[in-house]
């Protein structure tokens, strides 16, 4: 399937692609429909929530957000939608208790960690990592303080009865990190993972400015420049690499984490059979 036959359309969101046909090793392609990346969810029309449930057939939602950013941004369409699962798995560090991150949707006032927005930037890892770039860095974080999040999500995702969307903020880094492991599960070869991470870059200045006109991100837009939130080929193929290198590959770091063979098989047939 070519790049732009991925787009998907919508009107509420800048960022939202099929994870199918993408190039196995062993041959043949990933399968169109079962796993959908995005950015965050909260300005879906009407007719994009058609397209997402009745076209699409999307029944799990997985959601990569911090608490304090469900929190801020409130209720999106798609919880409105009895039929769909909502699973939340954030992959930055967490500041307080919360039993149900999705209970903040109605109304609870319960204050929000102070400068909650300083867990976005890359944070410190293992000294044999700290010369590598902040995109590197903040995904190697990822790996490591919300490493059991990681797991779920793809769990989730294996799990889903139908079409499983994933999404963050901007749908770029976090979703990046766990498509990305996703796909290097299910064969795709490198070189397409690499490109379907980059590819958000042919989105980007959409993707900032809908975030800049937020008040829950438009700090952390204004701040960085549109080339320094847009991904680089280059970041995800170091953190495969790194994988690579120190786990056997991203198989052999989620076996480390308890995702092992038999789950990593049905994450393969997940992706890849029709």
């Amino acid at each position: 399937m070519p790049d732009d036959a991925r787009w998907l359309p919508l009107q509420g969101t800048t960022n939202t692609r099929d994870l199918g046909g993408l190039p196995l090793t062993r041959g043949g392609t990933t399968v169109p429909g079962r796993v959908l990346r995005s950015d965050d969810l909260q300005e879906l029309t009407d007719r994009d929530v058609v397209v997402l449930v009745d076209d699409l057939g999307v029944t799990d939602v997985v959601d990569l957000r911090s608490s304090a950013e469900v929190r801020l941004e409130g209720r999106g369409p798609l919880r409105d939608q009895p039929e769909i699962v909502h699973r939340h798995f954030t992959l930055l560090p967490e500041a307080g208790t919360y039993t149900d991150v999705y209970a903040a949707e109605e109304g609870e006032d319960e204050e929000l960690p102070e400068g909650w927005l300083e867990s976005l930037l890359p944070r410190s890892v293992a000294a044999e990592h700290e010369t590598e770039t902040p995109a590197v860095r903040s995904y190697l974080g990822y790996l490591t303080d919300g490493a059991d999040n990681v797991v779920g999500a793809l769990r989730a995702i294996t799990a889903s009865s139908g079409t499983a969307l994933v999404h963050c903020a901007a749908g770029k880094d976090r979703t990046g990190v766990v498509c990305a492991l996703a796909l290097e599960v299910a064969g795709v070869e490198r070189d397409a993972v690499v490109t379907d991470y980059a590819l958000t870059a042919e989105r980007i200045d959409d993707v900032v400015g809908k975030l800049a006109a937020r008040p829950t991100y438009a700090q952390d837009m204004a701040r960085r420049d549109v080339a320094s939130h847009t991904p680089r080929a280059d970041s995800m193929r170091r953190l495969l690499d790194l994988l690579d290198a120190d786990h056997g590959g991203a198989a052999g770091w989620l076996a480390e984490r308890g995702f092992g063979p038999q789950e990593q098989d049905a994450l393969r047939r997940r992706l890849t059979e029709a």
